[in-house]
Formats: C-alpha cells, structure tokens, sequence
C-alpha cells in the first residue's frame, strides 16, 4: 500500500491569523471546527491540512518553522514498530481524534518530528 502524505499542519501563534492570510493570499478553502478549535485548508489538488498553535500539547512541543507532515498509513501501531526498528522513536502513540480517525507522532532517526494518520473507515 502506498504511505502518501495526507495532511499537513501548520504551527503558529494565532492559527485563526495564519489561516485567514493562506486564504487570502492562495485562495485556499478554509474551514473551521469549534468543537477541537482547529482552522483547516484544502489546496487542491495537494493535501490538506490545518493550522496549530505553538506550544507543548498532549506531551509534543509544536515550535513555529517546524511543519508537521502526516503520513497516511492503514496500521499505525504495525509502522510505529517498523519505524523504531528502523532506530526512529515514538513521540506520541496512537490517539484518537473522535469521529475522524487516529493519529501518532514520531521521530526519524535525523531527528525529524512526522505524523502518522489512518482515517476511520
């Protein structure tokens, strides 16, 4: 099975600032969810993704300049193993986002921070 990237998340100090400027100035789709107070773009035809605020959540620091990539995966936990035994590390384990689907964080061995996610069925 093919491990695109599927969403992307933009960190800043404002998300609903830097979701109006990509709007603005790419014409990007943008949605908003009250109930995780989350900004959210589409541009098409490239993966969508969503905009997060700079600090520490759920144990991961999220530091503006450092985008985070997820990739698209039908078994989180079977890569997560692949991934530490390939000397990469878990950062956060599988966790759901209720009613979409779940994620997890990791890092490469280069010491890149990267996502994983599966989209509930």
């Amino acid at each position: 099975m093919p491990s695109p990237i599927v969403h992307v998340e933009l960190v800043a100090a404002d998300p609903a600032k830097a979701a109006q400027f990509y709007g603005e100035v790419f014409g990007w789709n943008l949605q908003h969810d009250p109930s995780f107070d989350y900004h959210m773009f589409s541009a098409d035809p490239g993966p969508g993704g969503g905009f997060v605020k700079a600090g520490e959540s759920g144990g991961v620091e999220y530091k503006v300049g450092e985008p985070l990539l997820y990739i698209g995966t039908d078994d989180i936990e079977g890569t997560l193993e692949r991934i530490e035994a390939h000397g990469g590390k878990r950062l956060l384990p599988k966790t759901e986002i209720p009613g979409i689907g779940w994620f997890a964080i990791f890092l490469d061995p280069a010491g890149n921070k990267m996502a994983l996610y599966t989209q509930l069925s």
